[in-house]
């Protein structure tokens, strides 16, 4: 998700931080690593990781920039360090899911999908919104149920207890203005009409049309690129793409005429703000009359 968006842009140098396990890294990893030809991996995860990679170490140089998710630490490090090294323009923290329902949901496959994101981490964010008392009711009941059934229940149990709330609201007018309050990481809208609340939906990272289109298979391989904004960030940033990997520089030009067209108006506003050394590095190369 970091990588391949990099190597598109070309950048000539990716660097892998990812904490191993008993000292060793996942296997699958260093396979998709391999895939996207990095070369540079380091053992290293936590706060910790981004001061190595922002500042360099005796064994790693640092890079220009630090992108990707991590816990509520790895937010608070990478925002740190920010002005020393560039940072995406997001906040990338614990995981949100955000899911509209209506009396059509099937109430099991809401239960599954707040589960499957609160197994993430006890600090991930679920919400569910409906118009459908009832159907809120048998949701939770669905979860009591399934709780039992995964092997990180105690995390998910955790996540939904502290951060998990399920609302009801009287009007989708109402409801997409929560939604856009909360500007959720994930956004399912498992909705008949979901066509009609697209165009209003202002503030999301990624938007899950229907009942099929399911946050977990936005997670492995329905193209989107998974690392969103979180913490109502998607307010005002949006997932990485390739524009996470370009600058962009500014190049002017201008003629005697040119100059001498646009000069006068910048002399103006020069010495109304005081500036008067601005007016005259402008002044002097316009022709005289």
């Amino acid at each position: 998700m970091n990588a391949i968006p990099a190597i598109v842009a070309g950048v000539k140098r990716i660097v892998m931080i990812n904490p191993g396990f008993k000292g060793k890294q996942n296997p699958a990893v260093l396979y998709a690593a391999r895939k996207c030809k990095i070369k540079e991996i380091y053992s290293i995860g936590g706060p910790s990781a981004i001061a190595a990679v922002a500042y360099g170490t005796k064994k790693i140089n640092k890079v220009n920039k630090i992108v990707g998710p991590g816990n509520a630490y790895v937010a608070a490090a990478k925002k740190e360090v920010f002005g020393d090294v560039g940072i995406e323009g997001m906040t990338a923290g614990p995981s949100e899911v955000t899911i509209v329902c209506d009396k059509f949901s099937n109430p099991e496959w809401v239960a599954s999908d707040l589960i499957g994101q609160a197994e993430h981490d006890n600090l991930a964010q679920c919400i569910l919104i409906s118009k459908d008392k009832s159907l809120i009711d048998k949701v939770q009941n669905e979860i009591v149920k399934q709780l039992k059934e995964i092997p990180r229940s105690s995390i998910a149990r955790q996540s939904l207890s502290s951060n998990g709330i399920l609302m009801h609201i009287s009007s989708d007018k109402k409801i997409i203005d929560v939604v856009n309050k909360i500007a959720p990481e994930h956004l399912e809208l498992n909705v008949k009409n979901y066509n009609s609340f697209v165009p209003k939906i202002k503030s999301s990272g990624s938007v899950c049309l229907g009942k099929y289109a399911v946050m977990a298979m936005t997670d492995y391989n329905v193209g989107s690129n998974h690392i969103l904004p979180t913490n109502g960030s998607a307010k005002y940033s949006s997932g990485v793409s390739v524009n996470e990997f370009y600058k962009r520089i500014s190049y002017i030009n201008l003629s005697k005429k040119g100059i001498e067209s646009l000069g006068p108006s910048v002399i103006t506003l020069a010495n109304y703000e005081g500036l008067a050394g601005h007016a005259q590095s402008v002044k002097k190369r316009i022709r005289r009359k």
